[in-house]
């Protein structure tokens, strides 16, 4: 017999994650009533083996789990499953997995482009050509030869940000408590213990940092202190890893250029001082999947449904343990 299975997430998600032939797939493998999207746990068949969720997924509380006893798995097709599964959850045997891994190749890519861009002062450049509208010469200062590249964190998406910089020439360097000296080498990087010394020797600081507690302001004063005048800051991860005035104060001086995915607050009001500043780029928490990249993260789960089903261990699996140092 099928496990029975519901769409919980906000509504229109699941035709966007799940195109025809995918959903044609789950509705296969599962007892699964395609049109029912929920947002309330109330509203679930209290039958219920397998939830398939998104952004938007109420969260398994204690009076959830109360009313689906039969529930045994969580398929994520987004990033993280923080918020969506408190402590309580976890002390039920659940199988939960995450998308997190597709949803980090375009925020990879997007740092990627940041990166380049920020080498050649793209973003500055065509600002002041498209002022002027005047060609100037430039100097010796811009050009991603030989540019060193501090990554902080390397999660899923620090460690292909690395990844992705290989075919270039460029010197990167990371800074991960949790990461050896081996494993960076492998990926194509060096460590270096210490985020001041880091960001000293970074023409671009790319921030890739979960948002949890030991990360809070982990990118403070100090460290935006020591990073070298003219340089980049680039984050696609969360504001709260950054000490927010301190990074302001930096901006606002035009020591540093800054590419911002993330604000604090998300997002910034009308008439921010950021807006008006020639040395920030700011985009609108436009580095995750988009569009057709949700595609992505939905075969993904197509993909542990059908693991799901056959009894194998998720690939992408999420554990409570795992939650003290990822997003």
């Amino acid at each position: 017999m099928a496990p029975k299975a519901v769409f919980a997430m906000n509504p229109g998600l699941e035709r966007r994650f799940f195109d025809t032939e995918r959903l044609g797939r789950l509705t296969e493998l599962l007892d699964l009533d395609p049109d029912l999207v929920i947002r309330d746990w109330q509203d679930a068949p209290a039958d219920v083996d397998l939830a398939i969720t998104g952004w938007g997924a109420p969260a398994l509380n204690t009076a959830a789990l109360e009313r689906l006893p039969r529930l045994r798995g969580v398929i994520h097709a987004a990033g993280s499953v923080r918020s969506m599964l408190p402590d309580e959850a976890w002390q039920r045997d659940l199988q939960v997995s995450s998308a997190a891994h597709a949803n980090a190749v375009p925020v990879a890519e997007f740092t990627l482009a940041a990166i380049l861009f920020a080498g050649k002062d793209v973003i500055g450049i065509s600002r002041a050509y498209t002022a002027d509208q005047v060609r100037t010469e430039r100097g010796p200062e811009i050009g991603n030869f030989g540019r060193t590249v501090g990554i902080v964190g390397a999660s899923l998406v620090g460690a292909r940000v690395i990844e992705l910089l290989r075919p270039f020439e460029l010197n990167v360097l990371v800074y991960d408590p949790y990461l050896s000296a081996e494993r960076a080498e492998a990926l194509g990087a060096t460590k270096i213990d210490e985020l001041v010394e880091l960001a000293r020797r970074s023409d671009v600081f790319s921030l890739h940092a979960p948002s949890i507690p030991a990360t809070a302001n982990m990118i403070s004063a100090e460290v935006l202190a020591a990073l070298p005048d003219g340089a980049t800051l680039i984050n696609t991860a969360r504001p709260s890893i950054i000490e927010t005035t301190a990074l302001e104060a930096e901006l606002v001086s035009g020591r540093l250029r800054a590419m911002l995915d993330v604000s604090d607050p998300e997002p910034l009001p009308a008439g921010h001082v950021l807006y008006g500043l020639p040395n920030v780029f700011l985009t609108p928490h436009l580095a995750g999947s988009a569009g057709n990249e949700l595609g992505r993260m939905g075969a993904s789960a197509v993909a542990e449904v059908e693991r799901f089903v056959a009894g194998a261990p998720l690939e992408h699996a999420v554990t409570a343990a795992d939650l003290a140092r990822v997003a």
